[in-house]
């Protein structure tokens, strides 16, 4: 088995980083442990959020690729969204593929969407045992590493989802 992806994006995710990279240019996320608007993805323009040394990198998006396209087209860098979890985060989720997501509300000031009336979040689906076989090997890409200009190998497979298919769904208020 392939190494699966620690992180997919649906197609409404998708679409709301292209929008909102069009007003605000490169972007990046950071999956935060806990402050301000809990552990939200928040948004950022790319650079204005500085990556700890021990943040771990569960995937670079590229919401224009679609998933017809890999393996025949490869993702670009100017359009490359880097998604970031805190170390202890990480650890603690590390048997979970993150789907990123949006959702009516809002969400944190400090995040881009939060002007659009919806807000990233993050659904999770636990990994297989035979995907977490497959996922022992791979050493996570740190934020040191990435300083020191590591990079991750490039996806093989589709990062976009039409939805969050087997991910834990969202409680309806009642």
């Amino acid at each position: 088995m392939s190494v699966p992806p620690r992180l997919l994006a649906t197609a409404h995710a998708a679409e709301l980083l292209r929008r909102l990279r069009e007003r605000h240019g490169a972007l990046m996320i950071h999956q935060s442990g806990g402050c301000c608007d809990g552990s939200s993805p928040m948004c950022y323009p790319a650079g204005e959020f500085i990556v700890g040394d021990r943040d771990v990198l569960l995937g670079v998006l590229d919401p224009d690729l679609a998933a017809e396209q890999l393996p025949t087209v490869l993702p670009d860098a100017e359009n490359a969204v880097p998604v970031w979890i805190s170390g202890p985060q990480f650890d603690a989720w590390k048997h979970t593929q993150l789907i990123l997501d949006v959702v009516p509300g809002r969400g944190s000031g400090f995040s881009v969407e939060a002007p659009e009336g919806v807000r990233f979040l993050s659904r999770g689906r636990a990994f297989t045992d035979v995907e977490l076989a497959a996922l022992a090997g791979v050493t996570p890409l740190t934020g040191s590493a990435w300083e020191q200009g590591e990079r991750p190998p490039l996806p093989a497979q589709a990062q976009v989802v039409a939805a969050a298919a087997d991910a834990c769904p969202v409680p309806l208020r009642g």
